[in-house]
C-alpha cells in the first residue's frame, strides 16, 4: 500500500485551516497542522512533510522566517506554498527571492491550490525522473 502524502498546513486562521485540511484529506492526503511559525518549524523536523502550505501573517514567527529557515537547513527539497493575503509586488518577489514555490493571494480559491499541488507534483516528478504526479 502506498503512504498517503504528507502536507504541512502553517496557517493561524483556524477556519482557512479546516477548510483546507478537509479538502486535502479528501483527496488522500495525510494532513498536519500547525497554528504558528515556531509550531511549523517543529512538526517540520518531526514529520518531514512532502510539501507545506506557508501563511506570511503568523504569530511568533512569520512566514518568511520559516521559509529562510526551511531553505537555510537540511529540509530545503520541501516544496513550499504561500498563500497570504499580502498581494504588493514586493512582498511577493520577496517571498520568490526566499525560494517559494509558488504563491496564492487570500482568499484562497481551492481550485488554485489544486493546481499549485498539482504543478509542484509534476516539476518534483520531472527532477526525481519519475512520472509520479498528483491528481
Amino acid at each position: 500500500m502506498v503512504e498517503p502524502k504528507k502536507i504541512l498546513i502553517a496557517e493561524d486562521e483556524k477556519e482557512i485551516v479546516e477548510l483546507l485540511e478537509s479538502v486535502l484529506k479528501r483527496r488522500g492526503f495525510e494532513v498536519i497542522v500547525a497554528f504558528d511559525g515556531e509550531e511549523a518549524k517543529a512538526k517540520i523536523t518531526e514529520f518531514s512533510p512532502h510539501i507545506v502550505i506557508l501563511d506570511l501573517a503568523m504569530p511568533k514567527v512569520d512566514g518568511w522566517e520559516v521559509l529562510k529557515w526551511l531553505r537555510e537547513n537540511k529540509k530545503s527539497n520541501i516544496p513550499a506554498i504561500v498563500i497570504s493575503g499580502k498581494n504588493q509586488m514586493d512582498d511577493i518577489k520577496k517571498t520568490y527571492d526566499l525560494a517559494a514555490d509558488y504563491y496564492i493571494v487570500k482568499p484562497i480559491k481551492i481550485n488554485d491550490l489544486i493546481k499549485g499541488i498539482s504543478t509542484i507534483w509534476t516539476l518534483k516528478g520531472q527532477q526525481e525522473g519519475g512520472a509520479d504526479s498528483f491528481e
